[in-house]
């Protein structure tokens, strides 16, 4: 299998700009770093819609609902496409909603295979528009995909053309759901509101918090993490940059004390891609107009490397 890297700078679900010109600052992060890793690859970018931003939002309980429903579908049939080709896409990606689109594409290739998603990040993202206490639909990617509303907990009301919208993207790639809630686990996770709690604890999602992976070490994390979903026919990794520590970088539109380190991200996501089941990584949020420096972009850098040269080595050993 070929790696094809996916890139999407897409930032209108995000609450803060810049997250759209990640790919860019890792694109120079490999020319400080001398390294021909973008030349070495097929890149295809998929278009944005980011000029929607200039435009007043209609849909204040998920922002830019429209927009982020065209990006999932493009983002869901690039995925997909490459997929089909028997190809692996390396997905770099702007805020975390497309990660929807990435895992809906999954679905939609094998439809009957079952789904495991390790979620790498400072946030739970199962929020829906009844829920969410922002609007920012980068907080949303996992109750898209699993059709959890979660009405229970909701304190909005959202009007009925964000539900149509909502409905509609739902079915992006496949109608029904793409995964089981219980088919996911997290990594880092910190950051939650009420509702969220109640899908973790309803579905008993595991969430490695910073300081169990400092106490089982970053590489048997990563091992339980691929055990909790041995069941599952496929995996997908999702990793957002602000599941690292503030204290690395600012480079990121939601950052949240106490951290991964880059070694514990990178040890992380390397034994990951390992897995012989492992179908797509991404990884996402790298926001280089709130950084010094290039910096976050530098080690996000140095993990896509890494985790490449794993996967890429994994397969040629097993090969």
């Amino acid at each position: 299998m070929d790696i094809k890297l996916l890139t999407v700078r897409s930032e209108i679900a995000a609450g803060t700009r810049g997250a759209g010109m990640g790919i860019d600052a890792l694109i120079v992060a490999s020319l400080d770093q001398k390294s021909t890793f973008f030349s070495d690859y097929s890149v295809q970018n998929i278009d944005d819609v980011n000029n929607i931003l200039f435009k007043n939002n209609q849909y204040p309980n998920a922002k830019h609902i429209d927009g982020v429903h065209t990006m999932l579908e493009r983002v869901s049939n690039a995925t997909s496409n490459v997929l089909t080709k028997e190809n692996t896409p390396f997905v770099l990606a702007g805020d975390h909603s497309t990660a929807a689109g990435t895992i809906s594409g999954i679905k939609k290739s094998f439809p009957e295979k079952k789904l495991g998603v390790i979620w790498i990040d400072a946030h739970a993202d199962f929020h829906s528009p009844f829920t969410t206490p922002s609007g920012n639909m980068h907080g949303m990617p996992l109750a898209i995909v699993t059709h959890i509303d979660n009405k229970e907990e909701a304190v909005n009301s959202p009007n009925q053309e964000t539900l149509d919208y909502w409905d509609r993207i739902k079915s992006v790639g496949t109608s029904t759901p793409k995964l089981a809630a219980e088919d996911i686990v997290f990594i880092g996770v910190r950051d939650t509101e009420t509702p969220e709690n109640v899908i973790i604890n309803k579905y008993g999602i595991k969430n490695y918090t910073v300081d169990e992976v400092r106490q089982l070490g970053a590489i048997e994390t990563a091992h339980e993490a691929l055990k909790k979903l041995e069941d599952c026919d496929m995996i997908y990794v999702s990793f957002d940059v602000d599941s690292m520590d503030p204290s690395i970088s600012k480079g990121t539109g939601t950052p949240v004390e106490h951290g991964l380190t880059v070694e514990e991200a990178l040890t992380i996501n390397t034994t990951l891609v390992s897995s012989e089941k492992l179908v797509c990584w991404e990884m996402v949020e790298v926001n280089p107009t709130l950084d010094k420096h290039n910096t976050m972009a530098n080690n996000a850098f140095h993990i896509l490397t890494e985790t490449v040269k794993s996967y890429k080595h994994n397969r040629t050993v097993k090969a």
